[in-house]
């Protein structure tokens, strides 16, 4: 399932700006991400064949929640993009990712999204015990590249057949 951003655009101002700012834009869209969560959940699919994706705002969004609602999930995939707030958020998200496979791809330097925000969201999501694959490109402007697409294939081809190795 790939939900729509009303508008095009989750939460009206920069995922760095103070939170508030964000409201009730970013609650709804969490909010959003959390009944797709829950529907696949009470249709059967297991948690470990959900993976939470996003580019830019939906990196942001992706990552955020899998850090607000952490559980094992198939994978977390962020493409350029990171937890939300201003520097200085508080961190403290309670809970274990459990091993959940994590890929974070970016650009660097990004008009939208520091790479040292790319690192803490790293940072964070290991310390609540996600396997991260970080991966940085220089150069890269505000977009995807072959790489991430091959990565998220292959975290994608992992969690439809997990019976394979």
């Amino acid at each position: 399932m790939a939900p729509q951003a009303v508008g095009h655009t989750w939460y009206p101002n920069s995922f760095l700006a103070p939170l508030e700012s964000n409201q009730p834009y970013l609650d709804s869209a969490l909010q959003k991400i959390e009944s797709v969560v829950f529907d696949l959940l009470a249709r059967g699919v297991p948690v470990e064949r959900i993976a939470l994706l996003g580019f830019s705002q939906g990196a942001c969004l992706a990552t955020e929640f899998a850090a607000r609602h952490p559980r094992k999930y198939g994978a977390v995939i962020g493409l350029t993009g990171g937890l939300i707030g201003p520097p200085g958020t508080p961190r403290d998200y309670a809970g274990s990712l459990a091993g959940t496979a994590v890929f974070l791809g970016a650009g660097d330097p990004d008009p939208h999204v520091p790479f040292a925000r790319v690192q803490e969201t790293e940072a964070v999501l290991k310390k609540m015990g996600a396997t991260v694959d970080l991966r940085h490109y220089p150069g890269l402007p505000h977009t995807i590249n072959a790489d991430e697409i091959e990565a998220v294939h292959d975290l994608l081809e992992r969690i439809a057949s997990p019976h394979k190795e």
